[in-house]
């Protein structure tokens, strides 16, 4: 890559990184403005355009770029896991150290999946689809699990983990740590009727 694509690319990541760093709990990515994001990156607001097309462009970049990051560390979770110790327990406190070190990175997810835009919606959408069929697949692998049941599974996992994202968020950490807590003991109850439903040999799940 020659210096310019290397210094593009750079200007690039700084208008990705301009835009999450102005996110909050009382400001999503609706309310940014292309002003604010180029002067937070320290660029001339008609540079933006060489980058993204406009707005809309930045934002669903930056819902990408959220979801595979939650994927990426969520693995990590897996692998350490693998090493020895529960699963459950390792993939939950490794979600809630992203959402204390990069709370914005779910932030996005969570802002957009019930916002106005319907093409930020459906890329929300997209995204938790990834997640879901990630570890029906793994659910798959681990437990032998019917494929119809491994998915249902997975549904409910990622619905109870992103519904407690989103009450994290802006907690304290020994709050978050008692959420953490429940959430693992949830988790676990989704586990033990996924496999007590496989035992009664019921693959066909509607």
């Amino acid at each position: 890559m020659g210096i310019r694509a290397l210094q593009k690319e750079k200007t690039r990541r700084a208008l990705v990184d301009a835009a999450f760093n102005q996110l909050s709990a009382e400001r999503s990515f609706s309310s940014l403005s292309l002003r604010e994001v180029a002067r937070e990156a320290n660029i001339a607001p008609t540079s933006f355009y060489r980058h993204f097309k406009d707005m809309n462009e930045l934002g669903l970049t930056m819902v990408d770029e959220g979801g595979l990051t939650l994927r990426q560390m969520m693995r990590k979770g897996r692998q350490r896991a693998e090493a020895g110790g529960s699963v459950i327990r390792i993939s939950v406190d490794t979600f809630m150290e992203v959402l204390e070190s990069n709370p914005n990175v779910f932030r996005i997810l969570l802002h957009e999946r019930s916002g106005t835009s319907a093409p930020f919606r459906g890329a929300v959408a997209r995204e938790i689809e990834h997640f879901i069929s990630e570890l029906t697949h793994y659910t798959e692998s681990t437990t032998q699990r019917h494929p119809a049941l491994a998915r249902v599974q997975a549904e409910s996992l990622v619905t109870l983990v992103f519904n407690a994202g989103a009450a994290a968020l802006d907690m304290k950490r020994v709050e978050r740590k008692k959420l953490a807590d429940q959430l693992v003991v949830q988790l676990r109850m989704v586990a033990k009727g996924a496999e007590a439903l496989q035992k009664k040999q019921l693959p066909k799940v509607s």
